[in-house]
């Protein structure tokens, strides 16, 4: 091990040494017992040999490296890539577990804990005042949305077997354990890393989209059906601890579930309106379960007599249950003088009915609530109060949170899709926003109604009315939150909000669905002219109905992926603020309730990064305790599936609505927008200037396609959705996730930071011809804006994962040295002035513990990284046999999920 390597490990906290050695030496024996001393031999000469590689990186040592990758034939090398991949699988699971030793010992000491939800309420109340904080709290809305965007590289069942271990390897942290019981332990350990190895990696086949359902909401099942109350409880005690539990709570519950995961049907032809259908009734099963779980279990608790009297409105509720199940009139009779557990027996039962679809069903989660609200009642008035707001109190909050729907299920389609659909039932209507919005108000004529109920139109057309159907269908019977919402992604014009809301009035003309219509704002002209585009709906007097009626509330969604793609990291980001802040703006001046949507993903090139940093640079007024945000692909099972970790997220994202939506800190973000708002616009057109001009560079895509495994990527099914919004195969239709994943396959991470380094320039100068009061200019912006600090530690990371000496090695696959050239080139430039603004001498250097995770892996994820580059060079020389190159493809798959692991970044 080397010097630096040694003092990085000596250097992690004694637990996780302990534990990522454990884990290490057991996969260690496993890969003996599996494959053989040979096999353990060749990982580790491979090791050793990349290790070297990096603690003196010459040509010598980046030969013996490629010797080492050379001398194996085509198992033992996926055997090695099946090894690391699993030791980074493994090197995850103990840093997800002392990260969760961390917050639990933070969570016993004295003080509210930084950025949590009490240190929120201190912090207003001290700064703001308490007429402030309780104004804040009444408007709070925190919205993530679940997406089944393909970034989730591993399988489903390579998650479980995780899982298992983990839990495995938490019960070494228990002091109580027996040596026979910690022996027990290693050898199910064993057993789990055995399971893990002889799993394979990748998916046989594409999953379909209701797979894609189940496997999101394995994260509601375990992790936040039951930490939504636990997390409304944490406010409750912060407001006021005395009485925590023994007094109703002065708050309303601030959490929303929405979900795209089977309402996403921007090309994606798997996902239809028998799937939207289907997608609901799984959620509102798994729902309705827990539900039915919680209150058995209150019921069984429930077993107050005498002293506790019933009101007169509650046995009246109970005579109500009892006819209307006929069979459970026996629960009573069990045991007749506990009868607030009755009312929760008799609910449970009705449950099951409203699951099943019986007689005695509940019309809707409102009907539960009022059930739910009589019990809590006469349990108050019979002074019962801390078994009042106990408990029950967590059942209420979590049907207030779920409903019977689980999470909102939204629908999303391109603009483009309803023109064409709006042409063949009225010629010229999709141009005409006036007509689509007196069609969605007065009704179309009666010969269009006729052709779309008989079905006289393309198969394009009776999906999209099937698909507002169904919204129409699900509405009903799970209630209008169910499925209200629909995204219109690429809106151009305010006749694409009306579009959706014609076609509405045309699919179920007699009662069409309740539709809240969001503009998927993306393109840098999109994002321009946002408030244009909204006066013109204002104007319509159909929609300007509908927000009158709708209490002047409008959603927009912002696209960080697509416009990132579009002008390079920094130009977007800056656009993305100026629609924010124009949009802000408007509001304010239009009297309307504002939500902006953030369309994030996982990676930096994607709008990723934390949360509650994103939060507070947003720009001033744009928060206004109001946070909607997709959750994509990876992320999902990062912040949600282990319950503290999703604890702390929520609470660090409450935490960061909360305060940015303070008066103080809008004043602050203002100020900065005011005074740095000109010079970050001459640097975003510097910076995009120069990521078009590498782009639009001839033989530009054939260069990329040769230098990251973007084609080989396509087969890994990662989700149900294509990797190209169309069929044409062009760098302008591949998405933006398989755009960011490659780039970081290839250790090059260019989404992230190409343009930076230019713009920066624009204000610094180059070291040629330096502008010291530039340098000086950038440093107090870094210093006062939050918006560009968030921006340059965010490229910070991303240039940090990058590594220029293996990114070189991809560069050379395409046979451009002009093209790579300009590449690190930018690179050298980005990291050069990224650390001269932040005062630095290297990267991270005041992030001691992400600094120290890359250093440790970036010798285990280069072993892989060797070993893809010289499986390509071979894809790329092209002539092979057709099993041998799929079998060549196949290893290529593995080393990126291997890659992925070890950078835990996908796109």
């Amino acid at each position: 091990m080397t010097t630096k390597l040694r003092s990085a490990a000596e250097e992690m906290p004694e637990p996780l040494r302990r534990d990522v050695g454990l884990l290490g030496r057991l996969l260690g024996r496993v890969l003996e017992e599996s494959g053989g001393a040979d096999l353990l031999a060749d990982v580790e000469r491979l090791r050793r040999a990349t290790i070297a590689q990096r603690k003196e990186p010459t040509e010598e040592r980046r030969q013996g490296v490629l010797r080492v990758v050379d001398s194996f034939d085509l198992d033992r090398a996926e055997s090695v890539a099946r090894a690391f991949t699993v030791y980074f699988h493994l090197v995850n699971l103990a840093e997800e577990r002392h990260r969760v030793r961390t917050l639990q010992d933070r969570g016993r000491s004295p003080g509210p804990v930084k950025k949590s939800i009490e240190a929120a309420v201190s912090e207003i109340r001290e700064r703001e005042g308490q007429a402030v904080l309780e104004d804040l709290l009444g408007r709070l809305s925190v919205s993530p949305v679940m997406t089944a965007h393909p970034t989730e590289a591993r399988r489903r069942s390579v998650v479980d077997a995780l899982e298992r271990i983990a839990e495995l390897v938490s019960r070494l942290d228990d002091p109580r354990l027996t040596l026979t019981e910690e022996a027990g332990v290693h050898r199910r350990l064993m057993e789990e890393i055995t399971i893990l190895w002889r799993t394979q990696q990748l998916r046989p086949k594409r999953p379909s989209p209701l797979d894609e359902v189940r496997g999101t909401l394995a994260v509601f099942d375990s992790t936040l059906f039951f930490l939504v109350p636990e997390l409304y409880r944490e406010l409750d005690r912060a407001l006021g601890p005395d009485d925590v539990g023994a007094r109703p709570p002065r708050f309303r519950p601030w959490i929303r579930w929405g979900s795209w995961v089977g309402g996403d049907r921007d090309g994606n032809p798997a996902i239809t309106a028998d799937v939207t259908r289907a997608a609901m009734e799984v959620q509102a099963d798994h729902v309705l379960r827990g539900l039915e779980r919680a209150t058995r279990r209150i019921a069984r608790s429930l077993t107050a007599t005498a002293e506790t009297p019933t009101t007169p409105e509650l046995l009246a509720s109970i005579e109500r249950d009892a006819a209307l199940l006929p069979d459970a009139t026996g629960i009573p009779n069990r045991i007749p003088d506990q009868v607030h557990r009755h009312k929760l027996e008799l609910a449970a039962e009705r449950l099951v009915s409203t699951r099943e679809g019986r007689e005695g069903r509940y019309a809707d989660a409102d009907e539960f609530l009022g059930d739910l609200r009589l019990l809590q009642d006469s349990l108050s008035r019979a002074g019962a109060v801390r078994v009042a707001y106990g408990e029950l109190q967590h059942l209420i909050w979590q049907v207030e949170t779920f409903g019977f729907h689980l999470a909102s299920l939204e629908v999303r389609q391109h603009s483009s899709v309803h023109a064409r659909v709006l042409e063949e039932f009225m010629p010229g209507s999709s141009r005409d926003a006036r007509l689509l919005d007196l069609l969605s108000a007065e009704g179309w004529p009666e010969k269009a109604i006729r052709m779309a109920a008989e079905g006289r139109c393309s198969d394009e057309a009776a999906e999209t009315l099937n698909t507002l159907r169904a919204m129409s269908d699900l509405q009903r019977r799970y209630g209008p939150e169910a499925c209200r919402r629909y995204v219109v992604s690429f809106t151009r014009k305010a006749g694409d909000i009306v579009a959706v809301r014609a076609l509405g009035a045309l699919a179920v003309p007699k009662t069409p669905p309740a539709l809240d219509v969001v503009p998927l704002l993306e393109e840098a002209q999109d994002l321009e002219g946002a408030t244009l585009l909204l006066d013109d709906l204002l104007s319509l007097p159909g929609f300007a109905a509908w927000l009158e009626a709708g209490g002047r509330r409008v959603e927009v969604m912002l696209g960080y992926s697509d416009s990132t793609k579009e002008m390079g990291f920094l130009a977007a980001n800056l656009a993305l603020y100026r629609a924010q802040a124009a949009l802000a703006q408007w509001a304010r001046s239009q009297g309307i309730s504002l939500t902006l949507f953030h369309g994030r993903g996982g990676a930096l090139g994607r709008g990723g990064g934390p949360a509650n940093r994103a939060i507070l640079s947003q720009a001033a007024g744009s928060v206004a305790c109001r946070f909607k945000v997709t959750e994509q692909g990876e992320v999902v099972f990062a912040r949600y599936a282990n319950r503290e970790i999703a604890r702390r997220h929520l609470e660090q994202v409450t935490h960061a609505v909360l305060i940015a939506s303070t008066p103080s800190h809008e004043a602050e973000v203002a100020a900065g927008q005011e005074r740095w708002g000109g010079l970050a616009r001459r640097m975003a057109e510097a910076s995009e200037d120069a990521y078009h001009d590498l782009l639009e560079q001839p033989g530009f895509a054939d260069f990329y396609a040769s230098v990251a495994p973007v084609e080989e990527m396509e087969r890994m099914h990662l989700g149900s959705r294509p990797a190209h919004r169309s069929e044409k195969r062009e760098l302008s239709s591949l998405r933006a996730i398989p755009w960011v994943f490659a780039w970081s396959q290839s250790r090059i991470n260019l989404p992230g930071w190409y343009g930076l380094g230019t713009g920066l320039a624009a204000v610094a100068g180059e070291p040629d011809a330096p502008d010291p009061e530039g340098r000086n200019s950038l440093r107090a912006m870094y210093a006062d804006w939050p918006l560009f600090r968030t921006l340059l530690e965010n490229a910070e990371m991303s240039l940090v994962k990058a590594d220029l000496p293996i990114a070189e090695l991809y560069l050379g696959l395409g046979d451009r040295p002009d093209l790579a050239e300009r590449i690190t080139q930018e690179y050298r430039r980005s990291v050069r002035l990224v650390l001269a603004v932040r005062e630095q001498d290297r990267l991270l250097a005041d992030h001691f513990v992400l600094r120290r995770a890359v250093e440790l892996r970036n010798p285990y994820v280069d072993a892989l990284s060797f070993l893809q580059v010289r499986l390509l060079e071979r894809l790329r020389r092209g002539d092979l046999e057709p099993d041998l190159e799929a079998r060549l493809g196949t290893i290529v798959l593995l080393t990126v999920n291997g890659v992925a692991a070890g950078l835990q970044n996908t796109g």
